[in-house]
């Protein structure tokens, strides 16, 4: 990370009203910022916390929304929008100076496995980097105090909280699915070719976004949960191109059952004090 990120990570966390310190934190993908219509939650644009880019994709409102022990980002900032790996997490840093202990994040996706469907959710079990690079490429982090945020060397055998997985088990109407998601740079979507590849990589799923986020969080030793909307089916799976009117419209469909899940998951963490 470059110099000086600590101290956009101060004033970004500075914007943030001092009522609001949330334990959960919810980022939302492409086509899902709708969940957060009518809640009365308080927010915040983008535009109004400093250091924060504003997004640029369809789907994506660029509002932090606020209440009680959850924060709900409804947009996030993706790699392949031409910002730097430091913008693209510095949400995740934000939310865990406000308290924040267990992260969920969700995204759009296309279906490799044979066996999702346009509609499923699907929660994520381990991840392939296949961005080409690392958040924590550069120094390593550090606080006020000057001392490093984490471990320079950091462990990825258990990034997807099991315990987490468990609770959204407990609270799905239907239940989910599970698989491996890997993240492509885009913007482009993937040729045949390379969804070949990924399958035989042991990819279930395949998208633009998550992956900096979860290795971030997991960096800062917080719990994550990963849920995938499956809006289309990876190409050479699918027989019609993709388009991302059909991942947004897609993502509204499955709008109420991806809310209920959400919300039963925060419910039991309130209840649980976060733990």
């Amino acid at each position: 990370m470059k110099t000086g990120f600590a101290d956009r990570v101060k004033k970004a966390a500075a914007a943030i009203p001092t009522g609001f310190r949330p334990e959960t934190a919810v980022i939302l993908g492409s086509g899902l910022s709708g969940i957060v219509d009518g809640l009365g939650y308080h927010e915040i644009s983008y535009a109004q916390i400093p250091e924060f880019p504003k997004p640029t994709v369809a789907g994506h409102k660029g509002v932090l929304c606020l209440s009680g022990k959850n924060a709900i980002m409804a947009g996030r900032f993706h790699y392949y929008e031409g910002f730097s790996m430091d913008d693209v997490v510095l949400p995740v840093f934000v939310l865990r100076e406000l308290g924040v202990k267990n992260l969920i994040l969700t995204n759009a996706a296309g279906g490799i496995n044979p066996r999702f469907n346009p509609g499923d959710l699907v929660l994520i079990v381990d991840h392939i980097n296949m961005l080409g690079t690392n958040p924590f490429i550069g120094p390593n982090p550090a606080g006020a105090d000057g001392l490093p945020l984490g471990d320079r060397f950091f462990d990825m055998s258990d990034v997807y909280s099991r315990d987490l997985r468990a609770i959204a088990w407990s609270c799905a109407k239907v239940p989910p699915k599970e698989g491996v998601y890997a993240a492509m740079t885009g913007p482009s979507y993937e040729t045949p070719a390379e969804v070949r590849m990924l399958k035989a990589m042991g990819a279930d799923l395949v998208g633009m976004s998550t992956v900096p986020e979860a290795i971030t969080a997991r960096y800062l030793g917080m719990r994550v949960l990963g849920i995938s909307c499956v809006t289309n089916m990876a190409a050479g799976i699918g027989t019609t191109p993709l388009d991302h009117a059909e991942v947004v419209g897609v993502g509204k469909r499955v709008e109420t059952e991806l809310k209920q899940l959400i919300f039963g998951v925060l419910s039991r963490l309130e209840i649980q004090g976060g733990a």
